[in-house]
């Protein structure tokens, strides 16, 4: 099954760096990476430096978030307890929140 995450983040860095008028070599000078990185994440390169990837997401007033998705694997996964429903060890807390919930922050 293809992960489209990668194009969508290539896409909404590209759309938002061009909105701001920055060139790829402004966004990495304000967000402390190398223009290369920046060209990495706008060709939806699989392996990037998450630290990396939040300062230039960041620089862009854009967020990442993590939330709990709907899929048959996630429905799966919430069915995992220990003890008559308590929190199992493989559970991330948080869990059962709306989806909109907060933001996933470092």
């Amino acid at each position: 099954m293809e992960n489209p995450f990668p194009d969508r983040l290539a896409a909404e860095v590209r759309t938002r760096r061009g909105s701001l008028r920055l060139s790829q070599r402004d966004l990495a000078e304000l967000a402390g990476v190398s223009e290369r990185f920046v060209r990495f994440v706008e060709q939806g390169k699989r392996t990037v430096q998450l630290d990396s990837l939040l300062a230039l997401l960041d620089t862009l007033g854009l967020e990442l978030r993590v939330q709990t998705r709907t899929s048959t694997a996630a429905r799966a996964l919430s069915g995992v307890r220990d003890g008559g429903g308590q929190r199992g060890h493989g559970e991330l807390p948080g869990h059962g929140e709306p989806a909109d919930g907060p933001a996933a922050r470092p």
